[in-house]
């Protein structure tokens, strides 16, 4: 029987070889800022929201730094851009885009009744080293971008 990956363990060999001074600091939340669902999932509109980057890393600045994007479900993007982000490349891969973007598996829920709708649009986070910026910066804009879709909750799927 294999050994485990120790997940905690192989970040932090992974960002000491990237050459990061320090350790990263994982994200804490004594209160979680997540929500029970107001409304039975039958009749809410859910927006799809992924780590992975645009085909033509369009979502960066002037200064080359990555940014909040949005993407239409519909035609659905055949590939995105995934190299950027650190992830076990030896052991598994993205090209199943489906796996990180799940548009046709809330299509067919839809379809079933189980899911009152898909947002047009789905959300690119850029994964970043800085939790003051996801928190202050990215997942605002998230929300409002998911907000102005009409989407009653969020369905996060990170790479």
């Amino acid at each position: 029987m294999s050994e485990a990956v120790r997940y905690m363990d192989r970040t932090r060999a992974y960002y000491r070889a990237l050459g990061y001074p320090s350790d990263y600091v994982w994200a804490r939340f004594n209160e979680v800022p997540f929500a029970r669902l107001a409304l039975p999932l039958s009749q809410m509109r859910i927006g799809l929201v992924t780590t992975a980057s645009p085909p033509d890393l369009g979502n960066r600045d002037a200064s080359g730094q990555r940014q909040v994007w949005s993407g239409d479900v519909e035609p659905a993007p055949v590939t995105l851009f995934t190299a950027n982000v650190a992830w076990d490349k030896e052991s598994t891969h993205t090209d199943d885009r489906a796996s990180f973007l799940p548009i046709e598996a809330v299509q067919e829920r839809v379809a079933e009744g189980m899911v009152g709708g898909l947002a047009a649009r789905f959300h690119g986070v850029p994964t970043e080293y800085s939790q003051r910026k996801t928190m202050e910066i990215d997942a605002p804009q998230v929300l409002e971008r998911l907000r102005a879709d009409g989407a009653d909750a969020a369905l996060l799927s990170p790479l």
